[in-house]
């Protein structure tokens, strides 16, 4: 058996590490009280692109970002991501500072079966019967909270829908701009509108950035490295990871923040959300089993008829 090269075994680390950052994010968010969702967003919007300079300055890559900006079409495609990333992000923090993680860890558990549904509509992608019965277990799920808690779980939707075109998005620029230029550049767009917003709370004597002592301060400047952190982990390790495997960690953040909102946050499962979240579960599995078998048949016939060979 042939050792495998030393980059692949730290593809698993390098994933575990970021879906782990990833879900646990809900528990960096409160120390950043009393800014409110907004103000954190503009923060975590400029220094994560100071973060991605200054990365960029020291692996000497600036220059894949002047690459991007000196293409028109490019720079307007991860324009159009800022947008969608950002309504993410202040979508993901309000739910965190407003006692709604389970609803966004609800989001997240929904994506994959958004990406499925943006793919049938956008893309006109032709679905295999596991698929159909997956959104539509999916669809129940959503009927079922939103008749059982009072109307729809919009903080799931707008997280799963809004990640779910950001991703579609990304893969307009396929693999021709890297994770860490592809950032700096969407963090770039939404710097002036979050640099006059914290202007405005200046102005108006309501920002906390230097209202809240020095540890305060420091906690809003980490927002660029909690955001960048583990983007790049995630971009190392899905160079080295079958796709496969990508898929199925991609549960362990809306896992651990369902945890945390349940465990640690004590937000209320009523029955109903039990069985909402049971549905989706149910989706899941149907797309991961179909995922994997499609997968599997698609390396079978890559691969080929076997031909036996008989001796004479």
């Amino acid at each position: 058996m042939t050792t495998p090269p030393a980059a692949d075994r730290w593809g698993l680390p390098l994933g575990l590490g970021a879906y782990l950052l990833w879900g646990a994010m809900p528990l960096y968010f409160p120390l950043l009280k009393p800014a409110g969702a907004l103000e954190i967003i503009a923060h975590r919007i400029v220094w994560s692109l100071l973060f991605c300079l200054v990365l960029l300055a020291a692996t000497r890559t600036l220059g894949q970002l002047a690459d991007v900006v000196r293409r028109p079409r490019t720079l307007a495609v991860l324009a159009v991501a800022s947008v969608l990333i950002v309504v993410n992000w202040a979508t993901y923090v309000y739910a965190v500072l407003s006692g709604h993680v389970l609803d966004a860890a609800l989001g997240y558990y929904i994506n994959p079966l958004v990406t499925t549904l943006l793919g049938v509509v956008l893309l006109r992608e032709r679905l295999r019967t596991a698929q159909w019965f997956a959104l539509g277990s999916g669809a129940a799920a959503v009927v079922v909270l939103s008749t059982g808690v009072g109307g729809l779980p919009w903080v799931s939707l707008v997280l799963a829908f809004s990640f779910g075109l950001y991703s579609l998005t990304k893969n307009r620029v396929g693999r021709t701009v890297g994770a860490l230029p592809s950032l700096a550049a969407e963090t770039a767009v939404a710097t002036p509108f979050a640099l006059a917003y914290l202007g405005w709370l200046v102005a108006q004597g309501t920002s906390t950035f230097a209202q809240e002592g020095a540890g305060h301060a420091l906690l809003l400047v980490a927002a660029g490295v909690v955001t960048g952190v583990p983007l790049l982990l995630f971009g190392a390790a899905a160079r080295r990871l079958p796709l496969s495997v990508v898929g199925m960690l991609q549960f362990l953040t809306p896992t651990l923040q369902f945890l945390v909102g349940l465990l640690v946050f004590g937000e209320h499962m009523s029955p109903v959300r039990w069985v909402g979240f049971g549905l989706v579960w149910v989706a899941l599995v149907l797309l991961t089993v179909d995922g994997t078998r499609a997968a599997r048949a698609t390396r079978l016939a890559a691969a080929g008829p076997t031909t036996v060979v008989t001796e004479p």
